[in-house]
């Protein structure tokens, strides 16, 4: 029986996603290629092997549209007979990518596949594949009716799950603010560097320098200093700037096969893909889908939350990861141990890739057996993984 192992895992640091950030220069394909060229030097991979490489992204637009993953391979100087494509379930999008390699590999359509992302904000703005649009037009008439004209705004979701959750302005502060400390932590630790390929940049002054830490992380921050800042989506709610997942840029990328073919090519697996589900939530909260697609998960693995000793739960706003635990009951000591999105950064269709780098490597280090990821999606969905370590 085949199974689906993840070889290795690499990433970009994670850079702010506005005009100046560290990685605004770089076009998102480029930024691609960096990381498929050091997986395959970090393995001594042949590309030629590739079958397939599966690309996430949420804003294929401009600069990120026509199959990026394509791009990304012949960009890497890959063979031209490498295919790539590019999937988009929003913000779930690169973790669907695992998901799709995982299943090629295990139905024998792969035998060797690369899953992975990228996400330019700083280069494509959120909302640009919209164009002119407007928010009404952009789902057809029967979704209009079927959710009143609801404008599926995941601020507004946010304040509606805090709301439903009990979370106070305080609790949401707190939360982020322990995000940011655990990730100062990984980063002073060197956690972060066995994941991380380095990227040369260019500094405001035209010269060159290596980019090698996440960049939006913020050190001293008080609650007193996060409670002067205005809630940003309903005059008297609870989310703002500090307690949301930062605009980002960043690349990951994934080298998944099967324990047998990793055994004739000499590597040695950090990771087996466990289980894969996603699932779907009402598309007006949606924020809520870790929930569900955790117990979907969990469900058909036979485990309990229990027997998972590291938690991945993107942290889109910091209701979603701490209303996950509220409800699940997980251990907080398990949750995002090395900071989550409000302090590393939330690059879109990119982060499902980030996390899983960032849990599979935790899951090594530390001789974690089992590891679980999921996110909330746009449209109201939830992937949801579990790692099993080899």
């Amino acid at each position: 029986m085949r199974d689906a192992v993840i070889v290795d895992a690499v990433r970009t640091p994670i850079g702010k996603g506005k005009p100046g950030g560290a990685l605004s220069g770089i076009h998102p394909t480029d930024l691609s290629a960096h990381v498929l060229r050091a997986l395959a030097e970090r393995t001594g991979l042949d590309p030629a092997l590739i079958d397939d490489v599966i690309w996430g992204c949420v804003s294929q637009v401009g600069e990120q549209s026509t199959a990026l993953g394509r791009y990304a391979a012949l960009a890497a100087g890959w063979p031209e007979h490498v295919p790539g494509l590019s999937i988009d379930r929003q913000c779930g999008s690169s973790q669907q990518a695992v998901h799709f390699a995982a299943a090629g590999v295990i139905a024998g359509q792969y035998d060797v596949a690369v899953a992975g992302s990228v996400e330019s904000m700083s280069r494509i703005p959120t909302f640009s594949a919209m164009g002119d649009g407007q928010w009404g037009e952009l789902y057809g008439s029967a979704v209009n009716e079927r959710y009143d004209n609801f404008r599926f705004d995941q601020g507004v979701g946010a304040e509606m799950i805090a709301a439903e959750w009990g979370l106070s302005r305080k609790e949401l502060d707190q939360h982020a603010l322990d995000s940011h400390e655990k990730a100062a932590r990984a980063i002073d630790d060197g956690r972060f560097t066995g994941q991380i390929a380095p990227v040369t940049v260019t500094d405001a002054e035209g010269d060159p320098r290596v980019f090698d830490t996440d960049e939006g992380v913020r050190r001293g921050g008080t609650l007193e200093s996060m409670a002067k800042l205005r809630p940003v989506f309903t005059e008297d709610g609870v989310v703002t700037a500090a307690n949301a997942s930062q605009i980002s840029d960043g690349s990951a990328a994934m080298l998944i096969t099967t324990s047998e073919i990793a055994a004739r090519n000499g590597w040695t697996p950090l990771a087996r893909i466990h289980t894969a589900v996603v699932t779907g939530t009402d598309p007006v909260t949606m924020l809520k889908g870790p929930v569900p697609a955790t117990e979907k998960a969990l469900q058909r693995a036979g485990l309990t939350i229990d027997d998972i000793g590291a938690f991945e739960i993107n942290e889109a706003f910091a209701c979603v990861s701490l209303g996950w635990q509220r409800q699940t009951g997980a251990d907080s000591a398990r949750l995002n141990p090395n900071g989550g999105a409000i302090a590393i950064g939330h690059p879109l269709g990119g982060s499902g890739a980030r996390l899983m780098t960032t849990l599979v490597h935790h899951m090594k280090d530390n001789g974690i057996r089992y590891g679980l990821q999921s996110m909330c999606e746009g449209g109201g969905m939830a992937n949801a993984t579990i790692l099993e370590l080899l």
